[in-house]
């Protein structure tokens, strides 16, 4: 395992700041880093580009993927200016990047109004206690999209 390195941090954290100081977003940014070189980076681009999903790593996992031409990111790490949200870590599990580092946790999120404790809470609720009303329907229709792709002999296993 490889030691963090600070100015790849550095760099997170800047772009966190750009993306602030410029209207870009919130206060995020990240970079993915593989052999040592930067492969892409991101900061958060939620409010300027109207995408509740463009989060600061999600920004840099797309891009890094698009580059490296991969949905994987086996041999990356993962550098970001604080500590991923439920949807990003759920994002940075999908593309298995090797590490994840982060500067601000968050609870120093929560405490500049980034307070994503209602989504932790949300994921352990039973479906009818949700905030959003979830119900599931036409289930049979949508097991035979799963029949078909589970005898499908040349799908690329993910």
């Amino acid at each position: 395992m490889t030691e963090a390195n600070p100015e790849f941090m550095r760099m997170a954290i800047a772009l966190a700041s750009e993306g602030a100081s410029t209207g870009q977003g919130g206060p995020f940014g990240a970079v993915i880093v593989k052999n040592g070189e930067i492969v892409a980076t991101g900061n958060n681009r939620v409010t300027s580009t109207n995408d509740p999903t463009a989060h600061a790593e999600v920004v840099a996992i797309r891009a890094a993927c698009n580059i490296l031409q991969s949905w994987q990111l086996t041999g990356c790490e993962l550098y970001t200016s604080c500590e991923p949200c439920p949807m990003c870590l759920g994002a940075i599990y999908w593309a298995r990047p090797d590490r994840v580092y982060y500067a601000s946790d968050r609870f120093d999120a929560a405490a500049i109004g980034f307070d994503d404790e209602f989504i932790y809470q949300e994921i352990n609720c039973a479906l009818p206690d949700r905030k959003i009303p979830t119900s599931q329907f036409m289930r049979e229709e949508g097991l035979a999209v799963f029949k078909e792709w589970s005898e499908k002999t040349d799908k690329i296993e993910y």
